[in-house]
């Protein structure tokens, strides 16, 4: 049984380089429909967020694919090179795979400590997997154990008591350096997603009463308004929107910018010069970033949250021994279950032969008693089995105890020696 886990997040990959890693779901289930393909009988989940992007592989029995394998099927699924992505590609392995995504659930490896969106993300892509048919037994249960994980450091800790995302960081930190107040100002919400629904909802709690909500598909745009209590306008009039807005928060799953620098220049001759904040939370993003040169202009990416999120980050701190705690508690339970089933093979073959021995040396006792009932051959076989049992006993949890600190191989082989238990 093996995992390997190759990827990137906001700390290792520039955002040029994200934007074009990045895979929407369109493009991440041709991936896995890909990988099956490529790996028949490995189980693969692709994750891919704003903010990262990781593979993960695994194999209960053949070998899983080398993670230089995992690289290149990667850059080749993005139309890149190798080379662009193996300075800024993590490798992972095993154990490290595991407490990394027990990590990443928690909100412990996210650009703001403990945001709670990043799990939601963890449950589709390990959905789009089983849709995709590559997950399997082994990632089911790694998975499963993530959230469960997750659900432990979100009520065992405060880290995530505060509700803490990068919308919120976007509009308390961001948006309110600029405006002092937001019931006077025209907010232009591009994207009908979740986040846009979460960034709404923050704009809300900071007082926005003036919100419209284009998206691509209109229906979107109009069910999102109607929820939350906005305006839907129409994508084909965005750029009639840009220049009417004094907040822009954009947040498609675009593969090119939605907004260029002829569409925005379209909106600026309309401003007449008033102040525009732009918050670009879409990886790729969705505003070409030159228009952060024009004049009154305060465009924000994704990656200019660092800072913000890194005080956050400080602020909350205090809470990670305990977070994780967790996290190495749940991995290595997880791999001790992980290394217990790998003795399965070895357990079985050796219940086998005492069960097949104990059957041989019942018939011939049996043979020799005729004499003997059906209830007292039942009595004497439930002595042999219990027996049995307690012989075997102290080899299987010396099996089990074992495997808690590790892959029990010394173990296995001296019983198969022992015992004569050929593969």
């Amino acid at each position: 049984m093996t995992l390997a886990l190759v990827g990137g997040t906001h700390r290792t990959v520039p955002l040029d380089l994200r934007e074009r890693l990045a895979f929407s779901a369109e493009q991440a289930a041709d991936a896995l429909a890909r990988f099956r393909a490529r790996f028949p009988g490995r189980e693969g989940v692709l994750l891919s967020t704003c903010n990262r992007v990781e593979f993960y592989a695994a194999s209960e029995r053949d070998a899983v694919p080398a993670e230089d394998d995992i690289l290149a099927f990667l850059a080749e699924c993005r139309g890149l090179e190798v080379t662009q992505l193996a300075p800024v590609l993590a490798r992972r392995r095993d154990d490290a795979v595991v407490r990394h995504l027990f990590s990443v659930a928690a909100g412990l490896d996210s650009m703001v400590l403990g945001e709670p969106q990043i799990l939601a993300q963890v449950k589709q892509a390990w959905a789009l997997a089983q849709e995709s048919r590559t997950a399997g037994p082994l990632t089911g249960e790694m998975f499963q154990a993530a959230l469960r994980t997750a659900k432990r450091v979100a009520t065992e800790t405060a880290l995530g008591r505060e509700r803490v995302s990068i919308p919120s960081v976007a509009v308390s930190d961001f948006a309110a350096g600029v405006f002092e107040r937001f019931d006077d100002k025209r907010v232009l919400l591009v994207g009908a997603g979740k986040m846009a629904a979460e960034t709404l909802r923050y704009l809300r709690e900071a007082g926005a009463r003036d919100v419209t909500v284009v998206n691509r598909t209109a229906g979107r745009a109009v069910e999102l308004a109607a929820r939350l209590g906005a305006r839907p306008g129409r994508f084909d009039e965005l750029a009639a929107e840009l220049a009417a807005a004094d907040l822009v928060v954009s947040t498609t799953g675009a593969a090119v910018p939605v907004v260029t620098t002829e569409l925005f220049a379209q909106a600026e001759a309309a401003r007449g010069g008033r102040p525009l904040v732009v918050l670009d939370l879409a990886v790729p993003r969705d505003f070409d970033p030159r228009i952060n040169g024009r004049p009154g202009v305060w465009l924000y990416s994704i990656d200019d949250l660092a800072a913000a999120c890194d005080a956050n980050r400080e602020r909350r701190r205090g809470e990670l021994p305990a977070a994780r705690a967790i996290v190495d508690e749940e991995t290595h339970r997880f791999m001790g279950d992980l290394h217990h089933r790998s003795t399965a093979p070895v357990i079985e073959r050796l219940r086998a032969g005492w069960s097949e021995t104990g059957e041989s040396e019942l018939d011939r006792l049996f043979r020799r008693l005729p004499q003997l009932g059906e209830a007292e051959r039942a009595e004497i076989r439930q002595a042999f089995e219990r027996y049995a049992a307690k012989l075997l006993h102290p080899p299987l949890a010396s099996l089990r105890s074992e495997s808690r600190s590790g892959p029990p191989h010394g173990l296995l082989d001296a019983l198969k020696r022992l015992f004569d238990l050929n593969d």
